[in-house]
């Protein structure tokens, strides 16, 4: 019974409207406007704010809105727009690439090509059609007063071991992403499962039997860690992390040294997005110099470089160590679309970790 009120709070979740007209950001031409770019985001404000602010003192005229969705709403609201030949705003951004792919492979997306696409790595374009602009490792983050320092994970075996050894004390008190609700969750999770079955197992095993909390978004995650209502949160993307930290002494990010999961949040321009030369014009700000050195230093934090922010327990350069694993943006992420396949993949998470541990679905 628990199984199936969890699949329908979640069906109903996603297809439920996500935002209203009047809960659209919007960020004002600073002078006179003579456009309007609007885009639809899985991406937080705190973020993307930063990069908006610079885009508008390069072209001041461009009034931008922004109307945020969780990554499934967003991915399930561009194909139902695209099947209807009605594009969802100008341009798209999500950390769910395979989503974006997914959207592109069926024929939802418009190419760009410009000196600034150019310079992106093979890994992060496919197909001048999606374009990843970020670099972030999937990262451990622990409340430092709850775990002691001889309790820190370094690795996911680590962390298993963890759960395994001390589960009275982190009983209830580790987070991650609810995979049903959460297209990054799902998709750091299937690629988690390809690193190594055998480690993937051990660890999921190891949050089922700590009743690990289940939710849909980083942020809460990280605020309930911050407070101390978790002790640990695992998997959480490296720019929100982060972010927190600076915001919260107490939280504390980890790089696991066995291997670290990297993502490239994505963009792409919807096919016939009415201002799809405004779409351009802010993927080539997102993708130029300028625009990764403001996400570097105001909004995501981590580069491709591989240097790590101040703070941050990991290796000296994560690009060097030969621990980053990106997950390439291309056909091989169809398959952590294929909608079988994630719904098998789906039942045996939902089966190993919610149905051993029910009352852990409405922990606050």
């Amino acid at each position: 019974m628990i199984k199936r009120l969890c699949v329908a709070l979640a069906a109903a979740f996603i297809a439920a409207p996500a935002f209203a007209a009047d809960n659209t950001i919007r960020f004002p031409a600073l002078q006179t406007e003579t456009g309007r770019l609007t885009i639809y985001s899985a991406t937080d404000l705190v973020v993307m704010k930063p990069l908006i602010d610079d885009f508008q003192t390069i072209w001041p005229d461009v009034t931008v809105d922004v109307i945020d969705y969780l990554t499934n709403e967003l991915s399930v609201r561009a194909a139902e727009a695209c099947r209807k030949q009605q594009p969802l705003g100008d341009l798209l951004l999500s950390s769910s690439v395979d989503q974006l792919v997914k959207l592109a492979n069926d024929g939802c997306a418009t190419a760009h090509t410009s000196p600034e696409t150019a310079r992106v790595a093979d890994w992060a374009n496919w197909r001048d059609e999606v374009f990843g602009f970020t670099y972030e490792p999937a990262v451990f983050v622990y409340n430092n007063i709850k775990v002691p320092p001889g309790d820190v994970p370094r690795t996911h075996v680590e962390l298993a071991d963890l759960l395994r050894e001390k589960l009275d004390t982190y009983r209830g008190r580790v987070g991650t992403y609810d995979i049903r609700l959460s297209g990054i969750g799902y998709l750091l999770a299937f690629n988690d499962a390809r690193q190594t079955t055998a480690v993937f197992g051990r660890l999921l095993e190891g949050m089922a039997r700590a009743s690990a909390v289940a939710r849909c978004c980083t942020g809460e995650i990280l605020e309930e860690v911050a407070k101390g209502n978790l002790y640990i949160g695992y998997n959480m993307l490296g720019s929100y992390a982060y972010e927190a930290a600076r915001r919260y002494p107490q939280l504390k990010v980890v790089v696991p040294r066995d291997y670290t999961l990297v993502l490239s949040r994505g963009a792409l321009i919807p096919k016939g997005a009415k201002r799809a030369d405004l779409a351009a014009r802010f993927l080539d700000y997102l993708l130029s110099q300028q625009g990764q050195s403001v996400a570097k230093n105001n909004a995501f934090y981590f580069t491709e470089t591989g240097s790590l922010p101040p703070g941050v327990d990991g290796p000296q350069n994560l690009k060097e160590s030969g621990i980053a694993q990106p997950i390439r943006i291309g056909p091989a992420l169809l398959a952590v679309q294929d909608r079988a396949q994630r719904q098998r993949f789906i039942d045996d998470w939902s089966q190993s970790l919610i149905e051993l541990n029910s009352p852990s679905w409405n922990r606050e």
